[in-house]
């Protein structure tokens, strides 16, 4: 089970998962393939959408993106129109911004609690989960 599932599971009243965007300028494709994502998840298959990226990320052009919609059973024509939403485009955009405010230089790039996480093992994120839920339950005495 991938890591961040793991985290999740064990932590499922204290752990929300909030992805960002961060479309790597090195990568010609990147920005394209983060709206095609959110594109696909106007069709609720956000995450099926981007672990497809992932597994075809050094395979990635408009007709891989169309194929991997064909795949997952997106409605392609919804799909092609929601791609060309300027309003997706922003979203990456913005995103984009956020992790230049943040210091983010690469991805993945992990926060917790807006706390840079530094040991990406299980027992890591344990470890700084347990510590702001400590922080937590304190600030609320």
């Amino acid at each position: 089970m991938p890591l961040l599932e793991q985290v999740l599971e064990k932590n499922p009243q204290s752990v929300k998962l909030v992805f960002k965007n961060f479309p790597l300028r090195s990568h010609t494709f990147a920005q394209k393939a983060a709206v095609a994502a959110l594109a696909a998840g106007r069709q609720n298959k956000f995450w099926d959408y981007h672990d497809e990226l992932f597994k075809n990320y050094n395979k990635l052009d408009d007709k891989k993106f169309k194929e991997i919609a064909r795949k997952l059973g997106l409605n392609e024509e919804q799909f092609e129109k929601d791609r060309k939403d300027p309003l997706i485009l922003a979203k990456v955009k913005r995103d984009l911004q956020d992790g230049i405010n943040s210091g983010v230089r690469g991805t993945p790039t992990i926060f917790v609690n807006g706390k840079r996480l530094k040991i990406r093992s299980l027992e890591g994120f344990q470890a700084v989960i347990k510590k702001e839920v400590k922080k937590q339950k304190q600030r609320q005495r």
